[in-house]
């Protein structure tokens, strides 16, 4: 569902340099498949994200989501995902259930279909009691959840998250997870990003590691302790690090 091909982005700094966000970067993920980009804050995980979802522009590669060439056709590949980002962004004087309708028609879904839709996105993520509730008299997860009702209110086929439970409490974070096997076991294909290594440990079909642009490594879990020898996944991480650093020396 998703495939990416030698993607890169490119920014031209200050002083004339050229500094690559995102290096060549290939992974597939699939119908039913959580992958996880794993890496460290700067690693390039958010600039692929925004990248697969259309609002960055790649330097160069190519890659299709739902069949759609995010080039070709930006228009189709929004169609076919909703994009979680850290940002919530969310118009404070409207109330969640408000600001959830506002992005439901957006989508264009039938005005019959979206009372059932946020009912049935506040059974799953415990939403019913702030639903007509003010944004500003939020808290950060109630805002979360919110964030992420208004970007899969049109059924997407495939979820993109970008660090969602990052600045969390645990229950609101552990509400999202459920929500996010949930998806997978509706058949729908998540990227979802983190540099937590326990939630990539917890939750991933395939881990692709990032770091400085480039792809590390990939593969099930399962795949890197065969591949290592390791059994945590904090030490498989600094393993392949180690050897990038050794190959650049």
């Amino acid at each position: 569902m998703i495939t990416v091909n030698n993607l890169s982005k490119v920014f031209r700094q200050q002083n004339g340099e050229e500094l690559y966000a995102v290096n060549n970067l290939s992974f597939t993920a699939d119908k039913g498949e959580i992958v996880v980009l794993l890496g460290v804050n700067g690693a390039g995980k958010t600039t692929t994200m925004r990248m697969l979802s259309t609002i960055l522009q790649p330097s160069s590669g190519t890659a299709t989501l739902e069949g759609y060439d995010l080039k070709k056709d930006p228009q189709n590949v929004r169609a076919n995902l909703g994009f979680l980002s850290g940002d919530t962004g969310l118009y404070a004087r409207l109330t969640a259930r408000e600001t959830i309708t506002y992005f439901a028609r957006l989508y264009d879904v039938p005005e019959n279909k979206i009372h059932d839709r946020i009912n049935k996105m506040a059974d799953l993520l415990d939403m019913h009691d702030f639903l007509d509730k003010k944004i500003d008299f939020l808290s950060t997860g109630m805002k979360q959840k919110v964030s992420i009702v208004r970007s899969i209110i049109h059924d997407p086929p495939i979820m993109i998250f970008d660090e969602p439970t990052a600045g969390l409490d645990i229950l609101t974070a552990k509400n999202i997870i459920s929500f996010i096997h949930k998806c997978k076991e509706d058949g729908k294909c998540v990227l979802f990003s983190t540099h937590i290594m326990r939630e990539a440990e917890r939750i991933a079909d395939k881990i692709v590691m990032i770091h400085q642009g480039k792809v590390l490594a990939q593969g099930s879990w399962e795949e890197f302790i065969e591949n290592t020898g390791l059994h945590d996944l904090d030490d498989i991480f600094i393993h392949y690090v180690n050897n990038v650093v050794k190959e650049d020396a």
